[in-house]
């Protein structure tokens, strides 16, 4: 059986440029190319839970414009099971510009929101039907706070697994993170929520002990190439990260948590989706573009079945506190 994963999210146009470095301040470098295409968390996500196997329904925003034209194509095409997006008039539609540079294709965003920072109380209460009949609600936080904060809120009284990613970084309060079933903040996210400076397995250890204090009761602190680390406050496990050859890093996330989302949805347990969506990840990163470069179910199977020795690591089980 398909899960059902609803996404609020952003819907962006993404610019992209690759360049052999990142500019310096005032600089100006030629790129070896660019190209323009759909992104935005939300929409990317989304795009990953469905071709990891969900039944998707995408929640998002754009403006009355050129690019909100852009949005309702790419999104209509995609093949979600339903769609619902909503106007701005008086804000454009999301937009970003993305440097992706050197060998292993790491990238600078700079995101101008538009309309997704205007979804209104009355527009996320016309969802609350979609929500509660999902398995799944997944977000993000380039949305405005007082919608995701909503939108959540109805998922939890409906019932439906709430997996927030806490990106781009918002500030949040403890009460909004103890409405969350399942985190899935960066090093530099999982920082930010905890006043630790989380760069290694150890440090991020410390920051899950942090947000579980919070009240968070699900986390996956992703750590680049170092893995992920994932502790359900009973247990803490590494995720392995999968050999690839990075061409564009920019959907690296993106496609993490939409396929730990359809997982999940799909029944699997936290661990078994988990590693699903670093093989997912993994093949994901070697292509360009951000949405349109998200695999299939059968890639990411594929890529487990390549690396049949790599698997969860437990590193401390309750009441163990080896190492850090």
């Amino acid at each position: 059986m398909k899960g059902k994963v609803c996404v609020f999210g952003s819907f962006n146009l993404d610019i992209v440029a690759k360049m052999s470095r990142f500019p310096a301040p005032g600089e100006s470098l030629v790129a070896h190319s660019s190209m323009m295409g759909p992104g935005g968390k939300g929409s990317n996500q989304a795009t990953a839970a469905l071709r990891a196997g969900a039944r998707v329904h995408y929640i998002g925003k754009v403006g009355n414009d050129d690019f909100g034209l852009f949005a309702r194509r790419h999104l209509e095409k995609t093949g979600f099971d339903a769609i619902t997006l909503f106007t701005c008039k008086e804000k454009p539609t999301g937009n970003a510009m993305i440097y992706v540079a050197g060998d292993d294709a790491e990238n600078m965003i700079s995101v101008y929101p538009g309309a997704n920072l205007t979804v209104s109380a009355a527009e996320v209460n016309r969802c609350q039907s979609t929500v509660a009949a999902a398995d799944i609600l997944l977000v993000q936080l380039e949305n405005n706070l007082s919608a995701i904060q909503r939108m959540a809120d109805n998922a939890r009284r409906s019932g439906t697994y709430v997996i927030v990613n806490p990106a781009p970084w918002q500030k949040v309060t403890d009460v909004f993170l103890q409405n969350v079933d399942l985190l899935t903040p960066n090093s530099t996210e999982a920082s930010q929520l905890t006043g630790i400076a989380v760069s290694d397995i150890d440090s991020a250890r410390l920051a899950a002990r942090a947000l579980h204090a919070k009240g968070v009761r699900q986390l996956i602190i992703t750590l680049g190439m170092q893995g992920a680390l994932l502790s359900s406050g009973s247990i803490m496990a590494l995720v392995p990260v999968y050999p690839a050859q990075p061409v564009d890093s920019t959907g690296a996330g993106d496609s993490f948590n939409g396929a730990l989302a359809a997982r999940l949805a799909a029944g699997e347990s936290l661990q078994q989706a988990a590693l699903f969506a670093s093989a997912y990840a993994s093949v994901c990163v070697e292509r360009a573009g951000a949405a349109e470069s998200m695999p299939l179910y059968a890639d990411a199977v594929a890529r487990m079945q390549q690396y049949p020795q790599l698997g969860i690591t437990l590193i401390e089980a309750a009441g163990e506190t080896s190492g850090a």
